[in-house]
């Protein structure tokens, strides 16, 4: 049997759908599992083993990648089975045309037509799509063919590649086992709405240095290595490093986050790899709604501001971006050392396992 796994276009649903995933590992132990996916997902689930193949699903890469060619693949692949994490319509498209045989995916733009088993989105009284956890609706999805009692635990994995660059990154910036290590996740690829202003960021480092003596590391993505380096230039204090000037991977920041004390981020793909890696994570809210990516993870704090013009679930905001401004460092700090006081870091005992 195969089954072809359309897993999400964003690092931070992919890690949601995790659990759903784990389940229909269990669930068809014996079965070919295809990730059908775009190429930077790749680096989340290096070292899972959940998929034993992955087909690159990419509208702007190269031929191979495209619709048409992953439908090829997957008519001779003769799927049996295709869970959409997807809600687009390309999604359920090439699924069709790749003659998956049965393909369970819920009835969002128009594609229900080409569904076998059409699961309706929460929506309220007057049809409207609710904010409602997409952990929970990715695990619907599972429960559909059959999966039972899904947990809700995210669930990552690093490499020794991964664990050896983080290596690197903890001796190039002089950080020892005993130091409280402190990332801060400063991006958002969603937009800049979601962004905490670089000034309070550094600020904030600069509190975690001089007032606990925590050393500080400011993540980044390929397209955020100035924003890490004004964070830290802004900071002014001998703790606080970046990733800026390393070679980056999903896989680097997946090790960083392992083995760091606590995770403060925007609402951003690697929140999520805290919790599953089950590190303490405070998330700085702005113009999106919570319930949307709620996950229940006992070791999350949340922050948001009520103003009158939010959530807005905008990617960029046309006002004064008061949502984000409003949080102080103050008020991150006082929330981050409560949470370092209830859950203290006594060992690195998140999932290890080659690639």
């Amino acid at each position: 049997m195969r089954i072809a796994v359309f897993w999400p276009n964003w690092i931070g649903d992919a890690v949601m759908a995790t659990p759903a995933v784990r389940a229909l590992a269990e669930r068809f132990p014996a079965a070919h599992r295809i990730g059908v996916l775009r190429p930077y997902i790749a680096g989340v689930l290096e070292g899972s083993g959940w998929m034993h193949e992955l087909v690159f699903l990419d509208t702007r890469g190269p031929w191979s990648h495209r619709w048409p060619t992953v439908a090829a693949r997957l008519r001779q692949l003769d799927v049996a089975l295709a869970i959409l994490f997807q809600n687009s319509f390309r999604s359920a498209l090439v699924a069709w045309m790749g003659r998956c045989q049965r393909r369970v995916g819920y009835a969002r733009y128009g594609r229900s037509f080409l569904l076998t088993d059409v699961l309706d989105p929460v929506r309220d009284a007057a049809g409207k799509l609710r904010p409602s956890p997409v952990i929970l609706a990715y695990n619907r999805l599972a429960q559909t063919v059959g999966c039972n009692e899904i947990s809700l635990r995210m669930e990552l994995f690093t490499t020794p590649r991964d664990e050896a660059a983080a290596d690197a990154v903890w001796h190039q910036a002089g950080f020892t086992a005993q130091h409280e290590v402190i990332c801060l996740n400063p991006g958002a690829a969603f937009g800049s709405a979601k962004y905490w202003p670089v000034e309070q960021f550094a600020a904030l480092a600069r509190q975690f240095v001089h007032q606990r003596g925590s050393k500080v590391l400011v993540l980044c993505g390929p397209g955020e290595r100035e924003l890490a380096r004004r964070i830290t230039l802004l900071a002014g204090a001998s703790g606080v490093y970046s990733l800026a000037d390393h070679a980056l991977s999903l896989g680097l920041t997946k090790a960083c986050v392992r083995r760091a004390d606590l995770l403060i981020t925007t609402d951003s793909g690697p929140r999520h790899f805290a919790a599953a890696f089950d590190r303490p994570v405070l998330t700085l809210f702005g113009p999106t709604h919570i319930p949307w990516t709620e996950t229940f993870y006992p070791k999350a704090v949340h922050l948001q501001k009520g103003v009158d013009c939010g959530p807005c679930q905008r990617r960029v905001c046309p006002f004064d971006h008061r949502c984000m401004k409003l949080l102080t460092p103050a008020e991150v700090l006082s929330a981050a050392e409560e949470l370092l006081a209830r859950f203290p870091k006594t060992s690195h005992t998140a999932p290890l396992r080659a690639s």
